[in-house]
């Protein structure tokens, strides 16, 4: 069984993407949450100097979104919004808080505003990728994944920084799974996409990880020269917990699309039992 490398730690997906919201202050996280924009446009300036200080429901509906209350956060940028259409963050947020609702159809309308009012922030494409994920619209989607692929490229310097973006958030059974794509694989075995798991309070009880390291690469590629020849590669889906237990579910050789990937994933979160759940019920928690 392969022995994980160190894995950057993650915050909770796009909350932290929406903190970064125009003239809202953020550290700069490793980013599966921040990360996306169109190629070129240098960021925007601030919308405002400190609109927390500024507008306290603002403050309050973050503080809602970061205490797992959604609707609650929701229901606070609706308030600003009402008073105020073209308010960049409380658009932001909002689309953020409807995402995390999976109400796609609403993050993309608040998303979309955000786009209208600060077309040069990657943090607002971020967000829309994820609005247009749960909202099953995939041209969008896909198109918002190219933007965010080449603003890594040539964009601004958080984009720059930036290893991935979060690119979906879906539940399976109770659980919310946030899914990742990183811009580029990540740490010795390449990964390629990773899902975090969580609890409905959004705790994280375990990942599965799409991985392809060049070890296993290079024998696959010798016994499939012309599978190989063609860019394919062999791919082994893994999962893992906080206490190094980890699970080889199954490989597969192809390329690493998204959409075939999520199917497996999912499939897999829906038959196999995850370990620190097991582990947990048996002494009486979760």
């Amino acid at each position: 069984m392969k022995k994980r490398s160190a894995r950057p730690s993650w915050c909770s997906a796009l909350v932290l993407a929406c903190c970064a919201a125009p003239g809202l202050a953020q550290s700069s996280p490793p980013s599966p949450q921040p990360a996306s924009n169109p190629a070129v446009p240098e960021v925007a300036p601030p919308v405002a100097q400190n609109p927390l200080a500024a507008n306290p429901t603002l403050a309050q509906g973050l503080a809602a979104l970061k205490a797992n209350d959604a609707r609650k956060a929701l229901a606070d940028f609706q308030q600003i919004l009402q008073s105020d259409t073209n308010d960049t963050a409380a658009n932001l947020l909002a689309s953020t808080a409807a995402v995390e609702l999976y109400q796609g159809h609403l993050a993309v309308q608040y998303a979309e505003k955000a786009r209208q009012l600060d077309p040069r922030n990657w943090k607002i494409h971020t967000t829309l990728v994820a609005a247009y994920a749960v909202a099953g619209m995939t041209q969008q989607r896909d198109r918002e994944r190219a933007i965010l692929n080449e603003m890594h490229k040539t964009g601004a310097p958080d984009a720059k920084l930036a290893t991935g973006f979060l690119l979906e958030m879906l539940p399976v059974g109770s659980y919310r799974v946030d899914a990742v794509e990183y811009f580029d694989p990540v740490g010795r075995f390449h990964t390629y996409y990773r899902f975090l798991v969580r609890q409905s309070d959004g705790k994280r009880v375990w990942e599965v990880d799409v991985q392809s390291d060049d070890f296993d690469q290079k024998s696959w590629a010798e016994a499939n020269p012309a599978e190989a020849a063609s860019g394919n590669r062999q791919f082994q889906i893994t999962g893992h917990g906080d206490d190094n237990n980890s699970i080889d579910y199954r490989m597969f050789s192809g390329k690493p699309d998204y959409d075939n990937i999520r199917v497996m994933v999912v499939e897999i979160l829906r038959t196999r039992a995850i370990p620190a759940i097991e582990a947990a019920a048996a002494h009486g928690g979760f």
